[in-house]
């Protein structure tokens, strides 16, 4: 990652985005009981908002529509963030924490992973440190395994159990519409219905590089998956009615689940047909969460 500060490299650091895995494919379970992973994440314009002001110690608030499910702040991920850097930055200037919670909870979209680099983005500018910093970098391995790939949020490849970034890839932007019907698909208990033993592989090779053009690019995400989507329909069966939604919106070009669910994508030829997609989805399952956006 360029060691450079985010506001020179154009990224509003309080900005959230949700994380969406467009595919996820399981290579094994290592000795240790860890998925390998070989993943395509790509980030939207819906998210959460991370503001910081220096205090005493360490607070967050949490707030928005989602707050109520955060859990126990102080179990937050953006103040483990916070802490991991500060063991790495003796001196780190603490402060107190505003999130504004809009995306749904354990959903797939990586939302906490996506808060705690807002944090260490934060952070970093707080104290003057490039974004790059060896300690933003390892601090963001610390806090999770998701936190990294959020430090720089744009299109690229994730392996491992999501330490291992991959270069940005420039893919042409997605139009998309997010839908998630609030149900809950437990990574643990996805990961269980998976049923690998440790030391059990699935595959070896990663794959070839998705390519730059919008038509081959979605040739290329027609022909791969999510492997945790199968075993997710068993722990959450909405899921399935969330796919079966979103391929029946006129002009759904593609429809899967993000990471281990519940929010599933659709993607379409234009922003038109999503907000079209994302009105007729309102309309008939008015309890869910939707949102249509821009992957990139």
């Amino acid at each position: 990652m360029a060691a450079e500060p985010a506001a020179r490299a154009g990224l509003d650091p309080s900005r959230a985005p949700a994380k969406v895995n467009l595919t996820l494919r399981v290579l094994g379970r290592r000795a240790d009981g860890y998925h390998d992973l070989d993943s395509l994440v790509a980030f939207a314009g819906a998210g959460d908002r991370l503001s910081f002001a220096p205090g005493p110690d360490w607070a967050i608030r949490v707030e928005g529509p989602s707050a109520a499910d955060t859990g126990d702040p102080a179990d937050n991920l953006v103040l483990k963030a916070a802490r991991a850097l500060e063991a790495r930055c003796p001196g780190l200037p603490r402060g107190s924490f505003r999130l504004t919670k809009r995306l749904p909870v354990a959903a797939g979209l990586g939302g906490g992973s996506s808060d705690a680099a807002a944090a260490l983005r934060l952070l970093a500018a707080s104290a003057g440190l490039p974004a790059g910093h060896g300690a933003v970098v390892a601090a963001a391995v610390a806090t999770g395994a998701d936190v990294s790939v959020c430090l720089d949020p744009s299109a690229r490849m994730m392996a491992g159990i999501g330490e291992r970034v991959g270069e940005k890839l420039g893919l042409p932007p997605l139009f998309a519409v997010l839908a998630n019907p609030g149900v809950a698909a437990p990574t643990p208990s996805v990961f269980r219905e998976l049923g690998l033993r440790p030391g059990q592989r699935l595959r070896e090779d990663p794959g070839a590089p998705p390519p730059r053009g919008r038509a081959a690019l979605m040739d290329w995400l027609a022909a791969r998956g999510n492997d945790l989507e199968a075993p997710a329909l068993r722990v959450a069966p909405a899921v399935g009615e969330t796919l079966a939604a979103l391929r029946a919106t006129q002009g759904c070009r593609l429809a899967r689940m993000s990471g281990s669910g519940a929010t599933c994508f659709g993607l379409y030829d234009d922003c038109h047909a999503a907000a079209r997609a994302a009105r007729t989805l309102r309309t008939r399952h008015p309890g869910w969460w939707i949102a249509p956006t821009l992957l990139r």
